[in-house]
C-alpha cells in the first residue's frame, strides 16, 4: 500500500479540488518555496480559474497546514521552521508509538501479511539503484510503511490526526532535509514488524518510539550542517 495523505484520499471531482491537488503537489514538490506569498490573480490567470476556485483549494492547503492565511495580508506557503519540526517529531514519537501497539493489538492476518510484503519491497528497493524520473512524493518507504502501521491501528480518530494534520507537514520538511531512506530506517521496520507480527504490542510501541526518535536525531545532525537556502528558507 502507498502511502496516501487524507489530504488527497478522494480523487478531484471540481475545479477547486483540482486546483488544489496541483498547488498542493508544487508546495511538496518544492515548486512553490517556503514562505512565498500567494498572489491569486497570478494564480488564477495562470492556471485560467475563477478567483472563487482558487481560494476554496487556498482553503483546502489551509487546513492541510500548507498555507497561512491572515486578514488584510492574504496567503503564505508556510515557512520553514526548525522548531515546528522538532515538536512534529515529539507528536510523531508519542501518536506513532501508540498506533504501533493498537496495530499489534487489531491488524488482521492479512494486513500483516501486507505489511510484512511491503517491507520485502522496501528491502529490495534499497538494493536497487534510484531510477531517473523517481517523484519522491509519489515513492517514499519510511512513509509508506509509517502510514500503514497508522491505519492498522484501527483508531479512526488518530488515523486522522496523524494522516491529515500532520502528515503532509512531514512530507514538506522531508523535502527540504531530503534524509533519504536508509538500511539503518529498515532495519528499524523489520524490528517494528516482527513485534507487531507476535502481538507484542508493548515492544511495538518501544520500537517505534525508538525508531521516530532515531529520526528526529538524524534530521537534527542534518540540520547543523545546511545553509537556509538548503532548507528553502526565503524571504518574506
Amino acid at each position: 500500500m502507498a502511502f496516501r495523505s487524507v489530504c488527497q484520499s478522494q480523487e478531484p471531482v471540481t475545479i477547486a479540488d483540482r486546483m488544489f491537488q496541483d498547488l498542493r503537489r508544487s508546495i511538496l514538490e518544492g515548486g512553490m518555496p517556503a514562505g512565498k506569498k500567494i498572489s491569486e490573480p497570478e494564480l488564477a490567470a495562470a492556471y485560467g480559474v475563477s478567483r472563487g476556485s482558487l481560494r476554496e483549494a487556498i482553503g483546502k492547503l489551509e487546513n492541510c497546514n500548507l498555507v497561512t492565511r491572515r486578514p488584510n495580508i492574504g496567503a503564505r506557503i508556510i515557512s520553514f521552521s526548525i522548531d515546528q519540526l522538532m515538536e512534529i517529531y515529539q507528536i510523531r514519537e508519542a501518536m506513532e508509538g501508540m498506533a504501533a501497539r493498537l496495530a499489534a493489538q487489531n491488524m488482521t492476518e492479512q494486513e500483516v501479511h501486507n505489511l510484512q510484503e511491503l517491507l520485502e519491497r522496501h528491502r529490495n528497493a534499497t538494493t536497487t539503484p534510484e531510477q531517473p524520473g523517481n517523484n519522491s512524493l509519489k515513492h517514499d518507504p519510511d512513509l509508506d510503511f509509517h502510514f500503514c502501521v497508522i491505519q492498522g491501528s484501527q483508531n479512526e480518530r488518530l488515523i486522522r490526526m496523524l494522516c491529515q494534520d500532520l502528515y503532509d507537514l512531514v512530507r514538506f520538511y522531508r523535502l527540504r532535509l531530503n534524509p533519504g531512506f536508509t538500511p539503518k530506517a529498515q532495519i528499524e521496520h523489520e524490528l517494528i514488524v516482527d513485534a507487531i507480527t507476535r502481538r507484542d504490542g508493548e515492544m511495538a510501541e518501544v520500537l517505534m518510539r525508538h525508531h521516530v526518535r532515531a529520526s528526529r536525531n538524524r534530521a537534527q545532525i542534518q540540520l547543523e550542517n545546511m545553509t537556509p537556502e538548503e532548507l528553502g528558507v526565503h524571504e518574506k
